[in-house]
């Protein structure tokens, strides 16, 4: 049953994840179409027309000429779906860290778990939110509970949440997989706009050297160093935000795994009727 849910969650994380590109798609495009070209169109004329009446006029740079090419547009799309991503998953580890200041347990003081009771205390995780039921501290409470009821052992439900909160560690970082693809596709699309500008400006050298006009020239280097800046850029950003959703994820696994000592491996009682003694 866990395992199916686990499966239910990931997969509606995954369609969460391609809606939200969707959505992103569709809402950079529209501002590019009505906002950045025509304001890049208008400024390119507007330069254009004061240098033709003052030779010596320099032009400055626009923000709107810098991104207004496919590969900057892209690059921004994958930026803002990285961090959407990063806020999401972000949100998710705070709702486990909220998770970690509640009494899941529910022990009263002095309070003690024998191996008999332990399926009861298993039930009572039932309580959590269903889009938690899966975080780190709940599978390590489960794991550690079921343990204890099967070998009445306190050092095997130690080393048993040990193992959990490492798997944990390994299940959070593949959650994150689609955010590393995204970050990785920033750089990548920039590079094909460098490659594109630079095949564009070799292109038409001949045509520039015999016409006496480097106007196309330029313009394919523009493509190119202006791709580049700005995914040079959003990269920086997008990755910084990869490496604190990183430490957050090591930070949750870490602040589960102490959890779950103190509140239930401290309150577990051996039960010597079967033979065990207390490690």
């Amino acid at each position: 049953m866990m395992k199916a849910l686990l499966n239910s969650i990931t997969s509606s994380k995954r369609v969460l994840h391609i809606v939200m590109l969707l959505v992103v798609v569709i809402v950079v495009h529209l501002i590019y179409i009505t906002v950045v070209r025509p304001n890049a169109a208008e400024w390119t004329a507007s330069s254009e027309a004061k240098v033709k009446a003052d030779p010596a006029y320099q032009p400055g740079r626009s923000i709107f000429v810098i991104i207004h090419e496919p590969e900057p547009e892209a690059a921004i799309m994958m930026a803002i779906w990285a961090l959407l991503m990063c806020a999401h998953q972000w949100r998710y580890i705070q709702r486990c860290q909220d998770l970690l200041k509640t009494d899941l347990l529910h022990l009263g003081p002095g309070e003690v778990i024998v191996p008999k009771v332990a399926r009861e205390y298993e039930r009572g995780l039932d309580a959590v939110p269903a889009d938690l039921a899966e975080s780190v501290q709940v599978r390590a409470l489960r794991a550690g509970l079921a343990r204890f009821r099967a070998t009445n052992n306190v050092q095997d439900v130690s080393t048993t949440i040990h193992n959990v909160c490492d798997s944990e560690s390994v299940r959070l970082e593949a959650e994150i997989s689609m955010i590393r693809f995204a970050a990785w596709c920033i750089p990548a699309i920039g590079f094909v706009g460098t490659v594109r500008g630079l095949g564009e400006a070799l292109q038409l050298t001949g045509f520039a050297l015999m016409s006496n006009n480097p106007s196309a020239v330029t313009a394919g280097l523009g493509v190119s160093f202006n791709s580049t800046f700005v995914a040079l850029t959003l990269s920086i950003f997008v990755m910084f935000a990869v490496y604190e959703l990183q430490l957050a994820h090591d930070n949750i696994t870490l602040d589960a795994e102490m959890y779950a000592e103190n509140n239930l491996v401290s309150a577990l009682h051996v039960d010597s009727r079967e033979g065990e003694t207390t490690n």
